[in-house]
């Protein structure tokens, strides 16, 4: 009888009212916060591709975003989408005026362009502890609400945004991105390239994309029931993520920072390296970049010879 009343407890957790019950599921909660986040996320950023479309043409923005042309005819946003693009776009990116309000606005741009693309891949990892702490609390363990996860994990991000907008713009005073935020000179994309391509193959990516694929053990090992201690946690998994992806969110200053669809196909290559039980995809990923980066190289090295050798 006791096993069995046990089993029932497990199956069934006791019913309390709607808003209490809601609240108390942490699969639940980490599922809003991860779709409320990330969405606010894609908005703050569509936004502001709208608002720096409407001064010229998306294509300069990118390759693959002459396809926002096709989709609005060029139209310019109008009355209350206007203002409020304008508001997040200014001051205007890329000029050399610098100052802090600037760095206040790309910080604002690599923290939305963090929530909308590493949340999402982090979601195995946040709901594998809301699992737990769901099982935990139907047992009447002691837990913590997800959202404590999810502060510690997207404070790490947050912080890569801050050195993020500031070397965007040293890049910019030096020239090398042009003021729609795109590469100004394709050997500097080549070699950005390069770089995240050969960090593939690196130890360091190796340990750090081998613990994101498995996050049940991660927290077997160190589950604590202490919110101090499950922000900690997170910010552990936000330094594996950052070990695991920071060379790929600097793939976004070869292909235009403001690349939405480069944005989302990082962002889905970074979500299956985590979810893939091997490190073949991300060696796999290391050799389309190296290919990507030698072709950049080598094309803009073939535009310059004749007029090298005519010098």
């Amino acid at each position: 009888m006791t096993d069995t009343a046990q089993r029932s407890d497990l199956v069934d957790p006791p019913s309390g009212p709607p808003e209490v019950s809601l609240l108390a599921r942490p699969v639940v909660v980490a599922l809003a916060c991860l779709v409320v986040l990330a969405g606010l996320g894609w908005v703050y950023l569509g936004l502001m591709v709208a608002g720096m479309a409407g001064t010229g043409s998306a294509a300069a923005m990118g390759p693959g975003m002459g396809l926002f042309d096709l989709i609005t005819g060029g139209v310019p946003l109008d009355g209350f989408a206007k203002a409020l693009a304008e508001a997040i776009c200014s001051p205007s990116f890329g000029h050399h005026g610098g100052g802090a309000a600037e760095l206040v606005t790309l910080a604002g741009m690599w923290s939305a362009m963090a929530l909308a693309m590493m949340l999402p891949t982090a979601g195995p990892m946040i709901l594998t502890y809301a699992e737990i702490a769901a099982t935990a609390a139907r047992r009447g363990e002691p837990t913590v609400s997800p959202v404590a996860l999810i502060v510690g994990y997207a404070g790490v991000w947050l912080a890569f945004a801050l050195v993020a907008a500031a070397v965007q713009a040293g890049l910019a005073r030096l020239a090398l991105l042009d003021p729609a935020m795109s590469s100004a000179s394709p050997l500097f994309s080549g070699a950005v390239f390069v770089g995240a391509g050969v960090y593939q193959f690196s130890p360091l990516k190796y340990a750090c994309v081998t613990r994101c694929q498995r996050p049940f053990p991660f927290f077997l090992l160190h589950w604590t029931s202490r919110a101090g201690g499950v922000v900690r946690l997170g910010m552990r998994q936000g330094l594996l993520c950052l070990g695991c992806c920071w060379a790929m969110m600097l793939v976004m200053f070869a292909v235009g920072v403001m690349n939405v669809v480069w944005m989302a196909l990082l962002g889905i290559v970074m979500g299956a390296e985590k979810i893939a039980v091997t490190t073949r995809f991300s060696k796999a990923i290391g050799v389309v970049f190296l290919l990507i980066g030698a072709w950049m190289i080598g094309d803009a090295v073939v535009a310059h010879w004749p007029a090298a050798r005519a010098g």
